[in-house]
């Protein structure tokens, strides 16, 4: 069944119900970011496939939201559906809001599952239909009418982190909770997103591609936490060792029920932007609310000594496992067929040598040419191409070991390459060490740094439609918060920088129809000197890659410039060459050589 065809028989349900327009993101019952196959009903309905947009879909328009890193994407998988792309951010684009208020006629219905779309956008939409003389619908997931052959929720058993991995049991971790609780005076505490619950209770899953992550709910009070999950994803000594932190098993959705039973004495603590609507919609108007950021998000971003000692590990395996691999490529470009899913492979294989691989941590990037100007662009059997020399090959992936989780993009020069492409790396080589060497007093957010990864590019009237970098979890999402760089603000990314917070730093390029460029490394956000002025921060990079030699053009440099790539190329040999054979050092040697 075609786009086309999905979206009318979604209006014939939405005219049954009454609804007049319907509201698809892209999200599952947590808000996560990533999403099981069984939650892509935004992807059902439109045919965009990636990880960010939301659809609304009306009686007679069919309308497509999503960002920077998916306009290129989008434009080309929305080609015939009859839905239309929107461009966030982009100069008379309405927001959805916005786009509602005009749209939704007077006294209509707006139409969303709860279960799919926060507690904050809820009461948005609620706002818009009010605003109309009309309603919200939020009780039924009408896509699941007509998605007849809908994959089944994941099944997947869970696991225990251990604490050697952890860093901090979960009893410590709810002690630290509860105390935050008790500061706003709340006695409950309503948790739906997974990152969270399963930083807390220590455990870890397979329910998402990439992310490992248990769909479960949580109830946390002073006395016992409420773990909402499909009991047969635990086993018995699992159950074991929650219940010795007071954490009983409830079944997945008794949540929604549970939640009626608050009563006038209770405060609870929730956090609109992660609280589904449905779920906020049923605890009773008596109940008090203290609407702050989950506390846990702040805390699992500042990572404590255990993980940061396992994260350095984790980045020099996947630090080897590039190096051999950009051996094998430059070694076998033109001889070999190389083609966009098999490079990954072998990078992959690299990763399993190293030992503690669980799998990638997310969906690999791997483009070629053209494709690597399509930001977020998923190689598949239809689109796959073979890498040839004369262009760039973008690798943009990470590996999930039990010492942590890594997100590295490195862009490669296959043979010769045009000077163009030279001086566009060279411009993105730039702008990540200007970025990387920053030193900065606490209280500085990604606002106030981002313009020195910009400025080499504004400088040239060029620019990147995408942040900066984000913050990386711990065996948990890959994009995560509280804090990141970009020019641009975003709730959620507007906390300052703390000592052991994990950012990424990945400036790009992109250029429609040719090649694409983007260098990333993870930076470990240091304390420094502490004097009368305050306390200076600085970023330590832990991602120890080179960046390819072939396709720098040291004209283009400074003499600081110059320095700055030298100096970390120098600690890129001297951090792996003990873990290398001779052969592989003396390759090193060229690739990280001064220039």
């Amino acid at each position: 069944m075609k786009v086309k065809e999905r979206i009318e028989q979604l209006r014939k349900v939405m005219e049954e119900k009454g609804v007049d327009a319907y509201v698809v993101p892209t999200a599952d019952f947590h808000q996560s970011e990533y999403v099981g196959e069984y939650f892509k009903a935004r992807k059902f309905i439109t045919g965009f496939s990636g990880s960010a947009g939301t659809a609304v879909i009306t009686r007679t328009e069919g309308k497509l939201w999503t960002d920077g890193r998916y306009f290129l994407q989008a434009g080309r998988q929305l080609e015939g559906t009859t839905v239309e792309l929107m461009k966030m951010g982009e100069p008379g684009v309405p927001t959805i809001t916005e786009y509602l208020a005009e749209a939704l006629p007077e006294g209509g219905v707006l139409g969303f599952d709860g279960r799919v779309v926060s507690m904050g956008e809820g009461k948005a939409y609620e706002a818009v239909a009010k605003a109309k003389g009309g309603r919200v619908f939020y009780q039924e997931d009408l896509i699941d009418g007509i998605w007849t052959d809908r994959p089944a929720m994941s099944e997947e058993p869970a696991f225990s982190l251990e604490l050697k991995y952890a860093g901090e049991s979960t009893k410590d971790k709810l002690i630290r909770i509860r105390e935050e609780m008790k500061r706003c005076h709340a006695n409950v505490h309503i948790l739906t997103t997974l990152d969270d619950i399963c930083w807390t209770l220590n455990i870890r899953g397979n329910d998402i591609d990439f992310f490992p992550m248990v769909l479960t709910y949580a109830i946390i009070t002073m006395e016992e936490v409420k773990l909402y999950v499909d009991e047969r994803k635990l086993s018995e000594e699992m159950k074991a060792l929650l219940a010795q932190d007071q954490v009983s098993i409830h079944p997945y959705n008794d949540i929604y029920e549970d939640v009626k039973k608050l009563g006038a004495s209770d405060t609870a603590l929730i956090d609109s932007g992660k609280l589904n609507y449905a779920l906020y919609s049923n605890i009773p108007e008596g109940v008090q609310e203290v609407d702050e950021r989950n506390p846990e998000i702040l805390f699992k971003a500042m990572k404590n000594r255990v993980e940061i000692e396992n994260i350095r590990k984790a980045q020099i395996k996947d630090s080897i496992a590039h190096v051999r691999f950009m051996k094998w490529l430059k070694e076998n470009i033109g001889k070999t067929v190389i083609t966009e899913i098999s490079a990954t492979e072998k990078l992959d294989a690299y990763r399993a040598e190293m030992g503690n691989f669980i799998r990638p941590s997310f969906e690999p990037i791997s483009s070629f040419g053209e494709h690597a100007a399509i930001v977020h662009y998923t190689s598949s059997e239809e689109t796959n191409v073979e890498l040839k020399e004369g262009n760039l090959y973008l690798s943009d992936t990470g590996a999930g070991f039990y010492e942590g989780s890594t997100d590295v993009t490195r862009t490669f020069a296959l043979g010769e390459i045009p000077q163009e492409m030279k001086e566009h790396f060279t411009l993105v080589a730039i702008s990540n060490l200007q970025l990387a060497n920053a030193k900065f007093l606490k209280g500085t957010i990604g606002m106030n740094l981002d313009i020195l990864a910009r400025k080499p590019f504004w400088d040239r009237d060029l620019n990147f439609n995408h942040g900066t970098g984000h913050g990386v979890g711990y065996l948990l999402n890959i994009h995560e918060g509280p804090t990141g760089f970009r020019w641009q603000y975003r709730p959620g990314e507007s906390h300052a920088f703390e000592e052991g917070m994990v950012i990424t730093d990945e400036p790009g390029i992109y250029i429609e129809g040719s090649h694409g460029v983007r260098l990333e490394n993870e930076l470990l956000v240091c304390s420094g000197t502490k004097n009368e002025y305050g306390q200076f921060m600085y970023f330590e990079a832990i991602t120890l890659i080179p960046m390819d030699l072939d396709a720098i053009d040291p004209a283009m440099m400074t003499e600081e410039e110059k320095k700055l790539l030298n100096d970390y190329h120098k600690k890129v040999y001297d951090s792996l060459e003990a873990h290398l054979t001779e052969e592989e050092k003396e390759w090193l040697k060229v690739y990280t050589r001064a220039i």
